[in-house]
């Protein structure tokens, strides 16, 4: 079978990267397109994924800009795909494949975890053939997407528990931390994505106290360089920015605690049993509240309540296997 990926963000590379090996184990024959974003074309080069650039970057934080860059990818995607007899594509959430997939006739997977990005899934999921989220989001919820069995499909857990299966920390990431510091790990909020359209004080807070604390080593990790920036320039001692993409499941493996104002970070930790706090101001989609209930995920409302010690036990790596993901988007199943 000939199958096109297409990868438009950072967690999208983690996520692919166990079921592009399967899908060469099985024999088939795949092509990966990206978009510059973020750190996505530096994981994809970390992780060996070869691929191919195509279209315009990201458009940007105002929806002007955004539909300026889709309306540049999605012609540049359709002459890519185009006379190369694909027979599936797949994506994390890229609508702009789904609906190229679409207007080709090709059949087009997509998976996704957070049910309240109302404007890409108004495109991406309709133009599906079909659509796989986690148990945790109530189908109610997709319905007005377009998306209901026997289109829908369903796992249990999460999908981090998956893309995290065969995963082993490196070392490595803590050359140059002090052992006997806390470790924390920040990731900074999506400040470009259309549902997350709220300021973050709390994460302020959260930079605030961590940076002054000499007992602490945080490393922060921006999502673009304006954050990165913006971060250097708060000049807190104890904050340390990396310049380019790093292991950044490592570090959240031996980190004493975890806060993100995103999403995949925070699961990331959770997956791996580390202690994580989310201050995400948008609405919390179903895989947060079941990971809260659980009390896998800390809602953090003041970054007082930080608990800011090391962690005394092994933390419990969850792990189930990448290829129930990978039947579920594969056609025919």
């Amino acid at each position: 079978m000939r199958v096109w990926v297409d990868i438009t963000n950072s967690p999208h590379v983690p996520f692919f990267r166990p079921l592009l090996r399967l899908l060469a184990e099985d024999g088939h024959d795949v092509e990966v397109t990206a978009r510059d974003y973020a750190q996505t074309l530096e994981l994809l080069e970390l992780n060996g994924i070869a691929h191919r650039v195509v279209g315009p970057a990201h458009g940007g934080a105002g929806a002007i800009g955004k539909a300026r860059a889709m309306a540049g990818r999605l012609p540049a995607l359709r002459r890519f795909a185009k006379g190369r007899r694909f027979d599936l594509a797949l994506a994390h959430g890229s609508h702009e494949a789904m609906l190229v997939a679409r207007s080709l006739g090709i059949a087009a997977a997509t998976a996704h975890d957070y049910e309240f990005a109302t404007v890409q899934h108004q495109l991406g999921l309709r133009a599906a053939t079909r659509v796989v989220f986690p148990e945790a989001v109530p189908p109610e919820r997709l319905a007005r997407y377009g998306a209901k069995p026997p289109k829908l499909r369903r796992y249990p857990g999460i999908k981090e528990e998956y893309y995290l299966a065969d995963f082993e920390p490196d070392q490595a990431v803590l050359t140059g931390i002090d052992p006997g510091k806390v470790l924390a790990v920040v990731r900074t909020p999506p400040d470009v994505s259309l549902y997350h359209r709220h300021d973050s004080p709390l994460l302020a807070g959260v930079l605030e106290r961590l940076g002054r604390d000499k007992s602490v080593h945080a490393i922060v990790l921006p999502r673009t360089g304006e954050q990165r920036d913006a971060i250097r320039a708060l000049a807190l001692p104890s904050l340390h920015v990396p310049q380019h993409a790093v292991d950044a499941q490592s570090l959240v493996a031996f980190a004493d605690l975890v806060v993100s104002a995103g999403g995949t970070m925070n699961r990331e930790a959770a997956a791996l049993g580390v202690p994580v706090y989310t201050t995400f101001a948008g609405r919390l989609g179903g895989v947060d509240e079941m990971l809260i209930r659980d009390g896998r995920l800390r809602e953090l409302t003041d970054p007082g309540a930080l608990a800011v010690e090391k962690r005394d036990t092994k933390p419990e790596h969850a792990r189930r296997d990448p290829r129930l993901l990978l039947r579920l988007l594969l056609p025919g199943v």
